[in-house]
Parts: structure tokens; C-alpha cells; sequence
């Protein structure tokens, strides 16, 4: 599993740390910016995540800003796309065995280190269960 992280200067801190216990854990990721605290833009990077994991580049994404808000309106813009803002374990869990979650977005102004740490384990290690929540999952294409 391929993963693209990115954030906005809100989420900078916290995607750094991030990409720490990422590295820590063995995960293969790419740092799709920002790369500093300077005010950009959250649009400029969910689109550069969420069109990698269109094009196949990735497997997953994490996006952060500020709320984790903004950036997961933005991801979710992109068909094929199925961004989960998540602020606890139980959140980011189901978001990936009902919803079939591909982009696990936080809130770097929310959450702490710790629980974004716990919230990532549980959101990478938890599987689609794919039945009766497949079908679901093919309407939110539909144009």
C-alpha cells in the first residue's frame, strides 16, 4: 500500500509527525506537500492526492488542514474519491468498513498527535467488508 499525505499550513505540524510514525510503522507514503507553515491553499493539495489515487499512483491518502474540514470537501470532489474526516478510532474504522474510505482526512488544529496516531493505525489497518455496503458505495459515483 502506497500512501500520499498532504496538508495545508494548518495540518503542517501535525502531517510531520505523521509522516514520522508513518516511516516508524514501515508504511510507504509521498509527501505531497506543504512544506511549511507559510498560508496556502487546502484545495492545491487534496486535489494533488486525490488525483494520484485516481491515476493508481496511490493506494490511500491522508489529508490535513486546519478543522480537517475544508480539505475533505475538496478530496471528495474527485469521482472515486471517498474522503472520511475522522476524529476518533471508531470513526475512521467504520469509515473504512462500511464506506470503503481512500482518504482518511484530520483536523491539525483538533487533534493531538496521539489520537491522530491511534486514528491512523485503526484507519490503515482496517479492511472494506464490501456486502451489502458495496452497493452503496457504487451510487456515490453516479453523476
Amino acid at each position: 500500500m502506497k500512501i500520499g499525505i498532504a496538508s495545508d499550513h494548518g495540518g503542517y505540524d501535525l502531517k510531520e509527525a505523521l509522516k514520522d510514525y508513518l516511516a516508524d510503522k514501515g508504511y510507504q507514503f509521498e509527501d505531497y506537500g506543504t512544506y511549511s507553515t507559510e498560508s496556502v491553499d487546502y484545495p492545491d493539495y487534496a486535489h494533488l492526492v486525490a488525483r494520484a489515487i485516481q491515476q493508481g499512483k496511490l493506494s490511500r491518502g491522508i489529508l490535513i488542514c486546519g478543522s480537517g474540514i475544508g480539505i475533505s470537501m475538496a478530496a471528495n470532489r474527485f469521482i472515486g474519491i471517498r474522503a472520511a474526516l475522522c476524529s476518533e478510532p471508531l470513526s475512521a474504522e467504520l469509515s473504512r468498513r462500511h464506506n470503503d474510505a481512500n482518504v482518511l482526512c484530520l483536523g491539525g488544529r483538533l487533534i493531538g498527535r496521539e489520537m491522530a496516531y491511534k486514528i491512523a493505525d485503526t484507519w490503515l489497518s482496517t479492511e472494506f467488508e464490501g456486502g451489502r455496503h458495496q452497493g452503496r458505495i457504487d451510487k456515490l459515483d453516479i453523476i
